[in-house]
């Protein structure tokens, strides 16, 4: 970094709450007020009124017997977001390969990040000369297909809302739900079969099914598919890929240390 930028948009503030965070370690795991300020080399005032904020975001917990500060839930939360983003691929990854070979379609994997969707893994079907344009990096409206309708389908309303307003609807194709009404109640559909099926919804003849990738929390953090031209399905194939799809996003969870019936409520 430029040095002069860097001096420009340094926080003090920031820094002094970030050294009070990395004060904990696996030895030191509860820390009064006055150890706080000693290791960081501040005030008491300064420090309390650092403490009292990381508290605030729940950074730090306060045990009011002991007087002990120690790191809290909100480190869990995140961490536990960088190691779900970090070992989906690699745990996805034979699955992925597996269920291509047997279904010999193309296999995606998706996240939402930064409120859009994003392709983190892909699988062609090298047998097909019809080549789908989302590539792995490729960035969707949140919407986009079966797999950013099913990664909706699992996030809170509030947070669905947020994400209509900041992209509404738009028409893909013809068969595109550009109601909101009839969206949310396309949401709740998923949520209770628990995969989805897009008939040519975000391409013209193609059709996609998904199901939701789960972490420990049994929070959906991923979601897998497959796509395939329209006219290429019976019904009896496409209940079969369902359950391939289905059964595949099931074992990718039980990796990511998902326990069906366990875990926060959808």
């Amino acid at each position: 970094m430029d040095a002069k930028i860097g001096k420009t948009f340094y926080n003090r503030s920031l820094e002094r709450a970030l050294q009070i965070l990395c004060a904990f370690s696996t030895e030191r795991q509860a820390l009064t007020l006055a150890q706080l300020a000693e290791i960081v080399k501040l005030p008491k005032a300064t420090t309390l009124r650092l403490c009292l904020t990381l508290r605030e975001y729940e950074f730090l917990r306060h045990d009011q017997q002991t007087k002990q500060y120690s790191l809290g839930l909100k480190l869990f939360e995140l961490g536990g977001i960088v190691f779900s983003n970090f070992s989906l691929r690699r745990v996805a990854s034979p699955y992925l390969t597996q269920m291509q070979a047997k279904l010999a379609k193309t296999v995606f994997l998706g996240i939402m990040q930064d409120d859009e969707l994003v392709y983190i893994d892909k699988r062609d079907d090298l047998r097909n000369p019809i080549r789908f344009a989302s590539h792995i990096g490729t960035r969707r409206q949140p919407y986009f297909g079966m797999l950013g309708q099913l990664l909706m389908a699992f996030l809170p309303e509030s947070e669905v809302d947020g994400l209509l307003k900041k992209k509404p609807l738009a028409g893909l194709t013809k068969k595109s739900i550009t109601d909101i009404e009839a969206f949310k109640q396309r949401l709740m559909d998923i949520r209770r079969n628990g995969y989805f099926i897009d008939e040519g919804e975000a391409i013209d003849g193609i059709t996609g099914i998904s199901a939701p990738v789960r972490d420990y929390t049994g929070k959906t953090v991923g979601a897998i598919g497959v796509g395939f031209i329209s006219t290429s399905q019976d019904e009896g194939d496409r209940s079969l890929i369902i359950k391939e799809v289905v059964a595949t996003a099931q074992n990718i969870s039980q990796e990511l240390g998902h326990i069906e019936g366990n875990g926060l409520p959808e």
